[in-house]
């Protein structure tokens, strides 16, 4: 996932993405708990690919903020 793919999703695609990462997130965290983790370096993706989400969700706040 790039910044220029979320770039043309909407407002509420991309809220919905952030929500599918934050349970990929948990359910992640909650395998590291367990010990069934195989693929340790998949929650760091998660959380970069949230940060991703939450910046373009920003973005594109601000530019609807200043054409009002």
């Amino acid at each position: 996932m790039n910044a220029n793919e979320l770039r043309d999703k909407t407002p509420d695609q991309l809220r919905e993405d952030l929500a599918n990462l934050k349970k990929e997130s948990f359910n992640l965290r909650f395998q590291q708990a367990t010990g069934q983790m195989e693929n340790t370096a998949g929650i760091k993706a998660a959380r970069r690919n949230a940060a991703r989400v939450k910046t373009i969700l920003n973005e594109k706040a601000a530019a609807a903020a200043s054409e009002e």
